[in-house]
């Protein structure tokens, strides 16, 4: 199977090569176009999601879950938030992907994460540093595109390789350590992340609440005298929140729930 991947790759390559006259606007297009090339099919990105899923899970040090049984109305909440995205009819793979939530204790760590395959990891962290239902929806609907788009497997064959993600597939334990260090914080191409922001407002767009919430976590990361880790690269804030406010426009979304009132007594569920 890595030959027949390999193989392919190599022919896209080099038929992309061979099809343009070495210009510097054929150079770019062939850039661009290999930039959206998945080598990994569909079921591989739900293996290697349920691979991920299983090593994270396994390793409560790094990754302190939260009991579920002791936080039910937590999780019944953010699973509540996780339907709303999927129930939007704008979620291509929404019956084929896991999109199981889990909650990591950690209240010193503003991220959330989705894995190939549509796993949803959110750290306490965000949840309480978040003001309103609507900002966290808007995070979870840009992390659920980039699952959604198949973005995470497409970066991670770029930082990683193919071969690291395909013994990742097949259970092998050092490749599974590199690829759930490399998802954490995957700092992904500006297209990329682009797309999510816009996906996270198309999410929105049909339900009643406010679609651009992903913008107000954005305006809270202004003030933040050291953004995470995984916002180094990205673009910066400000072009972010210009960009997801004028897609909400351009869209005509009426929605403007954002129930803080709400969101401030679930945040007090988080001790």
């Amino acid at each position: 199977m890595k030959n027949i991947i390999i193989n392919s790759l190599l022919f896209i390559l080099i038929f992309s090569a061979s099809s343009c006259a070495f210009t510097k606007k054929a150079y770019k297009s062939t850039t661009t176009a290999l930039n959206k090339v998945n080598i990994f099919s569909v079921e591989e990105d739900i293996k290697l999601g349920k691979q991920v899923k299983a090593e994270i899970e396994s390793d409560s040090k790094k990754f302190p879950i939260l009991d579920e049984h002791k936080n039910r109305d937590l999780y019944r909440y953010v699973r509540g938030l996780r339907d709303v995205v999927l129930n939007s009819g704008k979620v291509k793979y929404k019956n084929k992907f896991a999109w199981e939530v889990k909650i990591i204790d950690d209240k010193k760590t503003l991220n959330a994460f989705a894995t190939p395959g549509g796993y949803i990891y959110i750290y306490t962290g965000l949840i309480k540093f978040l003001d309103s239902e609507d900002q966290l929806l808007g995070v979870m609907g840009h992390e659920m595109a980039h699952a959604d788009m198949r973005h995470s497997t497409r970066q991670l064959t770029k930082n990683l390789g193919i071969s690291v993600l395909l013994s990742a597939i097949l259970k092998d334990k050092q490749a599974l350590e590199q690829v759930v260090a490399g998802i954490i914080g995957l700092k992904f191409s500006r297209s990329n992340e682009a797309e999510a922001d816009e996906y996270s407002v198309r999410y929105l767009c049909p339900t009643p609440y406010n679609a651009a919430g992903a913008a107000g976590f954005f305006k809270k990361m202004l003030n933040q005298p050291s953004p995470p880790e995984f916002l180094s690269t990205h673009p910066s804030s400000k072009s972010r929140v210009k960009d997801i406010e004028a897609m909400k426009n351009k869209l005509s979304c009426k929605g403007t729930r954002t129930n803080r009132n709400k969101y401030n007594r679930i945040k007090t569920l988080i001790r």
